[in-house]
């Protein structure tokens, strides 16, 4: 995800290449200008931890169950492996159990949960309007539910009843994945996008995307491709197949709500001979698993993604619990969004932006703890 001013140098081909400015007809110098400005600073990865560096104490002998969505989601997986990371060092237990990526699934699941009593839910990944009962049984239970990109919107809910939601906002993400495409295409594209109509967070994101796309009169969007995520393995390919076939040269630009169609789609570009450094150059708008930073990194069939912190966030549904445990408010912060590309992730496969563990041990070990310890 870089912009023009920042990878002048670059060897032609590369997936990080923009295409030339267009200001004549067509094009949209003032959104252009506005897009490489924001990218520029979205790419820094020289950051601090603006996250709280003040709570209560660790409450002791917790246990956790983690309710996921799909365990086949590396966003949802990545923040399991994050808060498992946490409560290891909290001294909490943690159990994932995975929904499957199904309605019924995902039910299921949701009512184990409930019935394991256990000191608090993370509803990860999913809608709670879809496992309504269960979520009003926890609550009947005392039981703390707090969302991982359940609901569109970060922090407390009341309808549904959530301590807190764990995410980066829907519009900022949007926005920098639209601005990233206008960047890199000089103003002047042909776009495909994908989503999962069925997750409302999901489409919210991508209805955002095309609402910032139009503000580039250069841009045009092509398809609009609605494929649920646990169908993404066998729909995706089908469907690269059928829009390279539609769009052989105007197709320039992808962007998807998940990393995950862009490994899914690898094999149908690569069947018809599209070289990895695109065209299309494809952004994946969440999650910015390992996977989606080894496409970008060897510039196979991904040129950026905009990552969630995943880890971190996982530190946070840990803190947020303690919180809740503790009688104390939610936190409220909300990580800034970051963009990662071959060009500033210096090998990585995951953004861990620094200082949220050392700030979060500060916050538990009662070095920055306001108030005694609690005893609930």
């Amino acid at each position: 995800m870089a912009v023009a001013i920042a990878l002048g140098g670059c060897q032609r081909g590369s997936s990080n290449t923009p295409a030339p400015a267009t200001t004549g007809p067509g094009g949209c110098p003032a959104a252009l200008a506005g897009a490489r400005a924001a990218v520029a600073r979205a790419e820094r990865t020289d950051t601090v931890w603006n996250g709280p560096t003040t709570g209560p104490a660790a409450v002791s002998g917790r246990t956790l169950v983690f309710v996921a969505q799909t365990m086949t989601n590396p966003g949802v997986a990545g923040v399991a492996n994050g808060l498992q990371e946490a409560a290891r060092v909290i001294g909490w237990q943690v159990r994932v159990i995975d929904g499957g990526g199904s309605p019924a699934g995902i039910q299921a699941a949701m009512s184990e949960a409930v019935t394991l009593r256990p000191s608090g839910i993370v509803i990860g990944g999913f809608d709670p309007g879809s496992t309504s009962r269960q979520v009003a049984a926890a609550g009947a239970a005392g039981i703390p539910l707090v969302g991982w990109h359940a609901v569109a919107t970060p922090g407390p809910s009341r309808r549904p009843a959530l301590f807190t939601n764990v995410t980066t906002r829907v519009e900022d993400v949007a926005g920098i994945t639209a601005r990233w495409i206008i960047a890199h295409s000089g103003g002047r594209a042909g776009v495909v996008l994908f989503t999962d109509a069925s997750v409302p967070f999901a489409k919210r994101k991508s209805e955002l995307i095309k609402a910032e796309l139009a503000d580039c009169a250069g841009v045009r969007l092509l398809a609009y491709e609605n494929i649920p995520i646990p169908d993404a393995s066998s729909r995706t390919p089908r469907e690269i197949s059928s829009l390279l076939a539609r769009f052989p040269d105007t197709w320039t630009h992808s962007a998807a709500i998940n990393d995950l169609y862009f490994a899914d789609a690898a094999p149908a570009f690569r069947a018809a001979g599209r070289k990895g450094a695109g065209p299309p150059f494809n952004i994946g708008a969440g999650d910015g698993d390992p996977s989606a930073f080894q496409r970008i990194n060897s510039r196979q069939y991904q040129a950026a993604t905009v990552p969630e912190p995943l880890s971190q966030q996982g530190w946070q549904i840990a803190d947020e619990f303690n919180r809740a445990f503790s009688g104390r408010p939610a936190s409220g912060y909300v990580a800034p969004t970051h963009v990662s590309t071959a060009a500033n992730s210096a090998g990585a496969t995951a953004w861990d932006p620094p200082g949220y563990r050392e700030a979060y041990r500060r916050i538990w070990d009662g070095r920055a703890a306001h108030g005694p310890r609690s005893a609930r």
